[in-house]
């Protein structure tokens, strides 16, 4: 079986509705060049707010119910037969997650996950808005694939790439915000990001895609600027597809997902598992109950 899938990248500004149209822009160019899976970034109806803490972006959540977005976006994925992993500021009773709604390819919601690793450093103050997410990570059955989704910063911790192939994922989706370190202007984290999750790809032997955003965006005299650089992988973990940091991107890519499948039986990695010996992997320190 064969699947398309496409990365994304755009600039966002403080008009939302301007936002959610340019997405839904991509998404048809995405679609029209063959894309059946297509990943939009992290957050996207909005910059990039959590830069700095500000009470008022709390207005900028809404239950999954209410969200205004993801039923439009149902309505594109329904008009286009793709699937769309939606991010979204959630709120639920009196708390507030950095969620995705996995929309399929007839519109329904077929999986929902909540950012599990949750940064706090500076201009990434994502503590003050967002409690780590409950839901686990997931491998989620879509029309054309099955596939994991998890959010940014958990792009860097191998666990959950593991878990989600574990439970059947066959590609995993990365929507992000990455840029410029204000504590550390020197650093360019581009090549480390990507090498991490193309890691992730070559030891779990999926594909892998990333939508990162572009742009400089500004609060309080806090300045960003986000690298772009969306991609993706093979099963090997070689980029197919790459974006450059400043330009608005559809990136696609296709698949054998019956080929990916026969070569991680053949390799062994799963079948040679000690999960036996990894219970210092479910401890902080690695020592616990010791």
């Amino acid at each position: 079986m064969k699947v398309t899938v496409a990365a994304t990248q755009m600039a966002c500004s403080w008009n939302l509705e301007s936002n959610v149209d340019k997405a839904c822009e991509l998404i048809h160019k995405a679609a029209d060049a063959g894309a059946q899976i297509i990943l939009i970034q992290e957050l996207f109806e909005t910059p990039y707010f959590c830069i700095d803490e500000q009470d008022k972006h709390f207005d900028l959540a809404h239950s999954i119910e209410e969200q205004a977005t993801i039923k439009r976006m149902q309505a594109v994925a329904r008009e286009r037969e793709v699937v769309l992993p939606v991010s979204y500021f959630e709120r639920a009773g009196q708390a507030f997650f950095n969620s995705i709604a996995v929309v399929d390819a007839d519109g329904s919601i077929v999986g929902h996950y909540r950012k599990s690793h949750i940064p706090d450093s500076p201009a990434y103050e994502e503590k003050f808005y967002f409690s780590p997410g409950d839901t686990g990570f997931k491998a989620i059955k879509t029309r054309y694939a099955t596939i994991g989704v998890a959010v940014c910063w958990d792009q860097w911790f191998p666990e959950a790439a593991r878990a989600m192939v574990l439970q059947g994922a066959q590609i995993l989706f990365y929507p992000t915000a990455i840029g410029s370190e204000i504590a550390t202007p020197e650093l360019d984290s581009k090549d480390h990001w990507q090498t991490t999750m193309r890691g992730h790809s070559a030891a779990n032997m999926v594909p892998v895609v990333a939508s990162n955003r572009i742009g400089t965006e500004e609060s309080r005299g806090v300045e960003m600027t986000f690298y772009g650089s969306s991609f993706i992988t093979d099963h090997l973990g070689a980029f197919v597809e790459s974006a450059d940091r400043t330009t608005e991107t559809v990136l696609t890519a296709s698949f054998d997902l019956d080929y990916q499948r026969e070569y991680r039986r053949s390799w062994g990695v799963f079948r040679d598992r000690r999960p036996d010996l990894y219970g210092a992997l479910l401890t902080l320190d690695g020592k616990a109950g010791e």
